[in-house]
């Protein structure tokens, strides 16, 4: 099975060779509940998301991704922040592709549908505010769902 491995500030990190402009959305349900995805090509825990496709609006990337990685429609309410770290890369087997780190993280309200698995995630659940830190994670998605939890209201630019 093809591996995404992260490396952050790693000497022994591929060079970056693509930038590709991508999202990721924390959706929460009524009760407050993050929506989180279990990836299966590292097994790190992870709010949906992906890259945006040619002809696709950031909010409709955002949709379409959740959709596709979760089950759950949503509709997109809010900005957490740009991430764009140069010391972030992102090597994934299947190709050889060393990609740059680049995503919009925004925020997200659950409109229908139930959490259902999908070929990028091995499981799929609600969980709550008080339970996402004993999850794990790479570091940056890590920064990104504590961005989101303080609740600063001004978007990280980063």
């Amino acid at each position: 099975m093809a591996k995404r491995i992260d490396y952050y500030e790693d000497p022994d990190a591929p060079a970056a060779n693509s930038l590709v402009p991508s999202v990721n959305v924390v959706v929460t349900n009524d009760a407050g509940e993050v929506l989180m995805i279990r990836r299966t090509d590292n097994g790190n825990w992870a709010v949906p998301g992906g890259a945006i496709d040619l002809g696709e609006s950031i909010p409709q990337a955002a949709v379409r991704e959740t959709l596709e990685e979760t089950g759950i429609t949503c509709e997109i309410t809010g900005l957490v922040g740009t991430y764009s770290d140069p010391r972030h890369i992102i090597l994934y087997t299947s190709n050889g592709e060393a990609r740059q780190e680049f995503s919009l993280v925004l925020t997200g309200r659950a409109l229908s549908g139930e959490p259902t698995p999908s070929d990028e995630s091995r499981e799929v659940r609600w969980v709550s505010r008080d339970q996402v830190a004993a999850l794990r994670m790479d570091r940056s998605m890590r920064m990104r769902i504590e961005h989101y939890l303080a609740g600063t209201g001004l978007p990280y630019i980063g």
